[in-house]
């Protein structure tokens, strides 16, 4: 596992496909100008793109033939993932159900062959590949460690895998993903022996919590654990806001928690940085601010928070 050396700035990923003005009503010259621009943003050391069963969630053949060059990536396939788990309860890599856990491989393989097309064709280069502890309730440690152990197997391209936290079936309460438990993710990691990273996000850790304060001991349980790559920040609200219902994962700004009951402070951010002390990356995963969609909108959302940001020393 790479360490962040003492005085060494954390690296920055910025999360893409939540900020595009093209993600979800598709434009290919919007989005080609956007990505453009936020991969040549002073600052910004890799992108996070989506993978939703396919190179591109729109054209492959754009994907292949435009996407900027040059800038490093991270691959997550968390909403192909949510939307299998909505379809099949027994769905995911740390599923007891033989057939759902293979279906999770399955696909996990088909990303891995799309990795190597990206490879091929000089995008990238790809450094992570996220995984997720599907499915929602009901995961087990030992399920998880299997896949691991299978999927650290294959060819991946030079890529690193990253297992990416969210908020756990705590049975308390309803939850939003309902993955396993940091506790558990670490167990199987462990287990597995398999070189396996992990991802934290800041919103979904105070999803799970419910207590925003308590964020930064889950991010230093992960950092104690030795396995902790990144630390992505991205805010929640407790109340209903522009961006949707009370704690869901809508990635929110906290560069002006004034206006949407963002609760990820400037005291928090450096309350998780410092527990994250030792870890290379650090995450920005952000929606635009309601009705600033345009390039440059959002473009001056990820500035605004590289300003708002403490030290990364």
């Amino acid at each position: 596992m790479v360490r962040r050396r003492r005085g060494q700035r954390m690296r920055l990923l910025v999360s893409a496909y939540t900020l595009s003005p093209a993600h979800a009503h598709w434009d290919e010259a919007v989005e080609q100008e956007f990505l453009g621009r936020l991969s040549t943003l002073p600052g910004v050391d890799a992108i996070e793109i989506p993978w939703l069963g396919r190179i591109h969630p729109h054209d492959d053949d754009w994907m292949l033939r435009a996407f900027p060059r040059g800038i490093a990536l991270a691959i997550t396939p968390l909403p192909f993932v949510m939307r299998r788990s909505g379809e099949s309860q027994r769905y995911g890599l740390a599923s007891p159900d033989a057939d759902g856990r293979r279906a999770a491989l399955e696909d996990m393989a088909r990303l891995r062959d799309d990795v190597a097309v990206l490879h091929g064709r000089g995008i990238g280069p790809v450094l992570f590949v996220e995984l997720h502890s599907a499915p929602r309730g009901g995961g087990t440690a030992l399920a998880l460690e299997r896949s691991l152990t299978e999927i650290a197997s294959w060819d991946w391209q030079g890529a690193e895998l990253l297992l990416e936290h969210c908020d756990a079936d705590t049975g308390t309460r309803a939850f939003e993903k309902g993955f396993l438990s940091l506790e558990q993710e670490i167990r199987a990691i462990r287990d597995s022996a398999a070189p396996v990273q992990l991802w934290l996000n800041w919103a979904r850790s105070a999803i799970e919590l419910r207590d925003p304060d308590a964020v930064a001991g889950a991010v230093r349980t992960a950092a104690d654990s030795g396995l902790l790559a990144g630390l992505a920040l991205s805010s929640v609200s407790p109340r209903a806001s522009a961006y949707g219902p009370a704690w869901v994962d809508a990635h929110l700004p906290f560069d002006r928690r004034d206006a949407e009951g963002s609760i990820l402070t400037a005291e928090r951010v450096q309350a998780a940085l410092d527990a994250a002390a030792g870890a290379e990356w650090l995450g920005l995963k952000l929606s635009p601010h309601p009705g600033e969609n345009s390039i440059d909108q959002v473009v001056d959302t990820v500035r605004s928070h590289q300003l708002v940001l403490p030290s990364r020393r």
